[in-house]
């Protein structure tokens, strides 16, 4: 068995086996030509079933033969350009290079003593992004699994600045996102002790950014009743609308009250690197925090995000020392151990991803990428704007879009709603494309997340016309049932 172990003597197993998996990876690419294949659970769960993990087939070839019929077979897609559903973004060669680099050599990148120029490469690179949100020379950050660790990690910073500047019990503490901010927002405040009514909901506008005004008031109402203005959290791209909260105007805000003003653009941050639409992200330089995904909108394979901070001691609350792997001597002998930063321990090179795409393509190249899919957006607004068949909720500053199909003759909510749930499972059913969902109001609503600068008009328009079509037949085939 020491035959698998990556080293010296089996470098050459190593190329080759790699090469045989990469081999059908880019055959499945070429071949593929829809995102799905439309397998159900019912049908794929008794070929996983029948694998025996306690009789290995001792053979690489053997193993990808398998792993074709289990998985790569009828694997979702996302390069397809009608893949139009969740943030799974098609991913660049230079990051996929990366992504093969870091994990044959393994660094983990919690101390110096384990990875070395990895910790430099993170630490360049999280001074490049803080860079370009303009926080300042006190800035720095870490890398994260994604957006929910980073902005759990920002509100915990902004908890425990809040409790050294007020000893009030944490219960008092209130977090104010607006009512289309991320879920992560509630569950961290749950898991860091502040109760299930911290989270104060503002309202939105009719672009779905937060409203201001009602911000101002429920911040001053929070002082009147004795309770702790801890963080406003201001998104930079909601998860459904693309929306940019309100930026310079919540900084003012939070400058009058001494509030935490943490920035999540976990979507948005791909305008980091637009040369034509950064002005969009105006006022993030106020941030205390900001959560970016580069695994949304640079392009970069899961997972790849970080959380920045304005001031670099805030990190402190972060930081727990052992004797077997940081002790406190390092900081005076000037090692920089990741760990210090971070709520993770092992942790894998992701930077190096991104490092590999920076060093290849540029940051205007990814910003040119994502501005694309921004545009895409725009002309798909007018398109779906235009047409009688969809009602579309609001005009994109990023690149989704959330609508639905109105059937004509139907007035009916429920029935309206029902029609696009039947087209959306049908949709995916077909593996012909795949769309999201969410709800608006209570009522359904069907999603286009653009991330792909492959995707064209046209396949807007074939998408809608499929989507139109599967509505169409769950009435018609109601009407039926109905006579």
């Amino acid at each position: 068995m020491r035959s698998h172990l990556l080293n010296d003597t089996t470098a050459e197993h190593y190329r080759r086996s790699v090469t045989e998996g990469i081999e059908r990876v880019a055959a499945k690419l070429a071949t593929t030509d829809r995102p799905f294949t439309g397998v159900t659970v019912d049908e794929l769960t008794p070929r996983i079933d029948a694998v025996d993990l306690d009789k290995p087939l001792l053979d690489t070839t053997a193993a990808l033969d398998e792993l074709e019929e289990v998985y790569l077979r009828d694997a979702v897609y996302f390069h397809h350009p009608r893949y139009l559903a969740h943030f799974n973004c098609p991913v660049v060669i230079p990051a996929v290079v990366g992504e093969a680099v870091l994990s044959a050599v393994n660094s983990s990148l919690d101390t110096w003593d384990q990875s070395a120029g990895g910790t430099l490469i993170e630490r360049k690179l999280i001074d490049w992004t803080t860079s370009r949100v303009g926080l300042g020379p006190a800035a720095d950050g870490v890398f994260t699994s994604g957006g929910s660790q980073s902005n759990l990690q920002a509100l915990l910073l902004a908890r425990d600045e809040t409790k050294s500047e007020n000893a009030e019990h944490p219960t008092k503490m209130r977090v104010f996102a607006s009512g289309v901010s991320h879920f992560s927002v509630k569950k961290s405040a749950t898991l860091l002790g502040l109760g299930p009514d911290a989270v104060v909901t503002i309202p939105v506008d009719r672009d779905k950014r937060m409203q201001t005004v009602a911000l101002a008031r429920e911040l001053a109402r929070c002082r009147e009743e004795g309770l702790v203005p801890m963080a406003v959290v201001a998104t930079a791209g909601t998860t459904d609308f693309g929306s940019i909260d309100p930026l310079p105007e919540i900084a003012e805000l939070c400058a009058q009250y001494g509030t935490w003003m943490h920035v999540d653009a976990a979507y948005g941050c791909g305008l980091l690197a637009s040369v034509r639409n950064r002005h969009l992200l105006d006022g993030i330089e106020r941030a205390d925090s900001v959560t970016v995904d580069y695994h949304k909108s640079f392009f970069q394979p899961v997972s790849s995000s970080a959380v920045l901070v304005r001031d670099a001691a805030t990190l402190r609350h972060a930081t727990y020392h052992a004797d077997y792997l940081n002790p406190r001597r390092m900081v005076t002998e000037r090692i920089p151990n990741q760990v210090d930063k971070s709520l993770q321990t092992t942790r894998r090179f992701d930077a190096l991803k991104l490092w590999m795409t920076l060093r290849v393509m540029g940051a205007d190249g990814v910003g040119q990428l994502f501005d694309e899919v921004c545009d895409l957006a725009g002309r798909a607004w007018e398109l779906l704007a235009a047409d009688p068949r969809f009602d579309v909720v609001v005009e994109p500053q990023l690149s989704t879009l959330v609508f639905r199909h109105i059937p004509a003759g139907v007035t009916d909510p429920a029935e309206i709603d029902r029609a696009n749930l039947y087209a959306r499972k049908a949709l995916f059913a077909s593996g012909d494309a795949i769309v999201a969902g969410t709800k608006v109001g209570g009522r359904h609503y069907l999603k286009f997340t653009l991330l792909n600068p492959e995707t064209t008009d046209d396949d807007i328009v074939a998408v809608l016309d499929l989507i139109a079509g599967h509505a169409e037949q769950y009435l018609g085939e109601n009407l039926v049932e109905a006579s």
